[in-house]
């Protein structure tokens, strides 16, 4: 007996499973993170390895599991890996960035113990760490509904993870030297899919199979570092079903531009010619269009795909129609067994607005990126773990931007960015980005409804074109060249948060901030307390854990 619960185990070898007689589930995994060598682009290179697969295994859940993740760090360096999307209620003690959590150390290992409180959907893990992510070490993540909660399509024949995104040939420690000198990254050498990269007319073994008159559900994400991709299937219809944990209105595409970091979810029907077919990923708005493919296969057939390609869109403005098409499902259920669209997020009063401008500037002759003129830099003592201590006036202050950036930007800051909201408000969020490129930003903590995207400059006056009934719940918007996009939520998840640049170059150079989100109470209710495994570091390393919360 534990804890007055019976716990039944059973053993794997790299995972258990606990079956709790209360409560919810608990699932174990034994995660072993390594370097190994791979020629995703037919060049080997050293990549990060997850119990030796590139990319690392899939992570299936469901709705309200307790996941726990011993992870071991082999490599020769600090590591951590984050889990985008997932919310961690109350909990952002587990959403393993660095400005709540310090590195696990070479050689060390550390657990990470989350749940995906009333979430379902189709997500992605990867190192948040120094620039790990260009090695690897990402991999599919989705929490599938609950069996008693309603699913608004019939179940598919199987359920696959469709991981894309641009990939260098240089190591992650060439390119940092290349960043740290003030260089910038130029644009990607290829694009994978499920970390491989296909020749069209080459010998390209299946990566899925389909049963003829069959329908499969396929989680595509760009787990890439700065280009938008572009995802179609030769001779296919997609039906988008769900997009970042939210049931949306099921229209058909014949192709789907996925911004970094974003995820979605449709079901494809082996309706076709039963042979081979051409998945294509390919970059948008870049000068030069870097592509390939992979091949699904109809069981039984050895017929090799046509070699005539279905065409990319051209131009950003399809890409924003497309965004605009993309419509809450307000009769489905989610995680819960009410219905998504019973939360009139449209009727709410905004309490605040920030307006966050991307901002780019050299720094000592070395380009910098940030927001409203300051760069966030990493600090030896996480944020997080500074304010639980009461010692953040020795690490960083609140505060160091205002909600309305000046009119003209041009001097760039490099301090710790952390801007204090309050418990339970019902906030604002512009991103402007006054820049030729593509933009794509990412929240912690939370899911927001995107509300509205349009060229120019924001004002007021533009709340009137808002999509207040049935925008979708998410956790990454992208912003157009020249554009704008404004999200709404409310801040009722307390903790540290990530705000961040999905273009990786510009977050690790400073485009990225965090929100400090407090509850008055400090009460269990609101907030869990530090886990006990925690690893400590800077000047709160080797002190006394403060007093603990209580209900």
């Amino acid at each position: 007996m534990q804890g007055g619960r019976l716990l039944t185990v059973f053993v794997c070898l790299v995972s258990t499973v606990a079956l709790v007689n209360a409560g919810d589930p608990y699932f174990y995994y034994t995660w072993n993170v390594t370097y190994g060598t791979v020629a995703p682009l037919g060049i080997p290179q050293q990549v990060i390895l997850i119990n030796g697969q590139f990319p690392g295994p899939n992570l299936n859940s469901t709705s309200n599991n307790n996941v726990v993740i011993n992870v071991f760090n082999n490599l020769d360096e600090p590591f951590l890996l984050t889990w985008s999307g997932l919310q961690h209620r109350k909990n952002s003690w587990q959403d393993g960035v660095t400005g709540t959590s310090c590195p696990i150390p070479a050689g060390t290992n550390y657990t990470y113990h989350f749940q995906p409180k009333d979430q379902i959907g189709s997500y992605f893990y990867y190192p948040s760490t120094s620039l790990h992510r260009f090695a690897g070490g990402f991999g599919g993540l989705r929490v599938n509904s609950r069996l008693l909660i309603p699913v608004p399509y019939a179940d598919p024949e199987d359920d696959y993870t469709v991981l894309i995104n641009d990939w260098y040939t240089k190591s992650h420690t060439a390119l940092k030297t290349f960043l740290d000198s003030g260089r910038t990254l130029g644009s990607p050498d290829g694009v994978l899919i499920n970390g491989k990269s296909g020749k069209i007319g080459g010998q390209n073994k299946p990566l899925f199979t389909m049963k003829p008159g069959k329908t499969y559900k396929y989680r595509i994400c760009n787990v890439g570092f700065k280009s938008t991709l572009n995802f179609r299937i030769q001779g296919h219809k997609m039906k988008l079903v769900e997009m970042e944990g939210s049931h949306v209105l099921q229209n058909d595409y014949d192709s789907l531009d996925v911004h970094v970091g974003q995820c979605f979810a449709v079901l494809v029907t082996a309706d076709q010619e039963a042979k081979s077919y051409y998945m294509v990923a390919s970059t948008r708005f870049l000068k030069k269009e870097v592509s390939t493919v992979g091949v699904m296969s109809y069981e039984g057939s050895n017929v090799q795909p046509s070699n005539e390609l279905p065409k990319a869109p051209v131009g950003w403005a399809w890409s924003l129609n497309q965004f605009r098409s993309f419509r809450w499902n307000l009769t489905a259920s989610a995680a819960r067994p009410n219905p998504q669209g019973s939360y009139h997020y449209g009727k709410i009063n905004i309490t605040r607005t920030i307006k966050l401008a991307n901002t780019k500037n050299l720094v000592d002759g070395k380009v910098r990126f940030g927001f409203n003129g300051v760069s966030h830099v990493d600090t030896e003592t996480p944020l997080k773990l500074a304010e639980y201590f009461e010692m953040s006036e020795k690490v960083f202050k609140y505060n160091v931007i205002k909600d309305e950036p000046a009119a003209k930007i041009t001097t760039l800051t490099i301090e710790p960015n952390v801007l204090n909201i309050t418990f339970r408000t019902f906030v604002e969020i512009v991103f402007e980005n006054h820049e030729k490129s593509m933009q794509s930003f990412h929240l912690d903590g939370y899911s927001f409804f995107s509300v509205g995207s349009e060229p120019g400059t924001w004002t007021p006056e533009k709340r009137k074109n808002y999509n207040l009934l049935d925008a979708v719940s998410r956790h990454t918007v992208q912003v157009f060249p020249k554009s704008w996009s404004a999200i709404l939520l409310t801040f009722d998840n307390a903790g540290m948060w990530n705000i961040r640049s999905e273009n990786w170059e510009r977050r690790y150079l400073g485009q990225q901030m965090y929100v400090s989100v407090l509850s008055p109470e400090k009460s269990l209710r609101d907030e869990y307390n530090i886990p006990l495994n925690t690893n400590l570091c800077g000047i709160v390393k080797g002190l006394p854990l403060p007093t603990p919360y209580t209900i």
